[in-house]
């Protein structure tokens, strides 16, 4: 590997933490794992979390980001 796409690498890692951090650090204000369409169900002692929602909503968003940066090369 060559500096440059090393560097490259650890600053693409970089940003990505940041931004997984700032989803975990807004993530109950953007309402994220109670949109319509997530599942909870719970019981005594239990609880079970299905967001399908949050999913399709960060994979959609994922794949705009992707298919942006794709094109830029």
């Amino acid at each position: 590997m060559q500096n440059d796409t090393l560097g490259r690498l650890i600053v693409g890692a970089g940003v990505t933490l940041v931004i997984v951090g700032l989803l975990f650090m807004w993530g109950r204000t953007l309402r994220l794992g109670s949109l319509p369409g997530d599942f909870t169900w719970s019981g005594k002692g239990w609880q079970l979390s299905i967001p399908i929602a949050t999913c399709i909503l960060i994979s959609v968003i994922l794949t705009i980001v992707f298919n942006l940066i794709a094109r830029r090369r």
